[in-house]
């Protein structure tokens, strides 16, 4: 049946990020489908809740601990994998941080830097660790997570995003593309995702958004609805049916390609 195109029983899946948010969800969507998911994050605890989230749906579920911007940490990612579980074959590269919105004149080199080592080279260096994994398996899939921000610039007369992050989700999906091209003769496709607004059940701006009075936040949510089609936010668990598609054989045709999540944002 054409439905078991999208099962993913005996694969092994790396998702960076995935103590909360869009990683957790997309960690549990892959259980559900069948993988064995690695939970990879910085946090201990957030991690461990989601493997035991996992667990506890009766998926199958480990967590290993690293920071995307430490290399000497990543160094050795691919035979810790090999070891565990004696492949890989889906990486999602989720891991991301967003600053303290700021119009460009006003941001910090340090800020700066911080948003690229994160959300730009963190991405290389899990990549580049485990695709050697991938090609000696002969097949795998490398699932990006971007941003409708690195698709098209937004400024509703005040900072809601920034330069640093939509420079680095921009990157994002000029990597993916490349991964594609280099890596389609060895059956190992690269795909983004490019979420839109997403409601609760993501940490990534809470360190800001305590910031904001009544009145930003107000003038904030006018915004994103004015400028989505469907009128809402975006609900994290949304995301688990296309990450399971991009991991499957069900998009087994399908790569270099960036796919806008994001209620018709970027259909207007």
């Amino acid at each position: 049946m054409s439905v078991e195109l999208f099962r993913l029983d005996g694969k092994v899946a790396l998702v960076t990020g995935a103590g909360s948010g869009l990683g957790r969800e997309m960690a549990i969507g892959l259980a559900e489908a069948g993988a064995d998911v690695i939970c990879a994050d910085r946090d201990k605890g957030w991690v461990t809740e989601t493997v035991s989230i996992i667990q506890s749906g009766g998926g199958k579920a480990s967590r290993i601990l690293f920071d995307v911007t430490r290399e000497e940490e990543i160094a050795h990612l691919g035979r810790a994998v090999k070891s565990s579980h004696g492949k890989l074959d889906v990486l999602v590269n989720n891991a991301g941080v967003a600053p303290y919105p700021k119009r460009l004149h006003e941001v910090d080199t340090a800020d700066w830097r911080r948003v690229i080592d994160v959300n730009l080279h963190g991405p290389f260096l899990v990549t580049r660790a485990v695709l050697p994994l991938m090609l000696e398996a002969g097949a795998g899939s490398i699932i990006n997570i971007a941003s409708l921000i690195g698709l098209g610039g937004f400024y509703p007369g005040f900072p809601v995003s920034g330069a640093a992050y939509a420079a680095t989700k921009a990157g994002l999906s000029g990597l993916t593309r490349q991964i594609a091209a280099e890596y389609a003769r060895d059956k190992i496709r690269a795909n983004a995702i490019a979420p839109g607004w997403q409601g609760a059940g993501t940490r990534l701006a809470d360190h800001f958004k305590d910031k904001w009075s009544a009145q930003d936040k107000e003038r904030f949510e006018q915004a994103i609805m004015a400028g989505t089609p469907m009128g809402r936010r975006g609900d994290a668990k949304e995301l688990r049916g296309l990450v399971i598609y991009l991991a499957s054989d069900a998009s087994s045709y399908v790569t270099g390609q960036v796919i806008a999540h994001d209620g018709g944002w970027t259909a207007v």
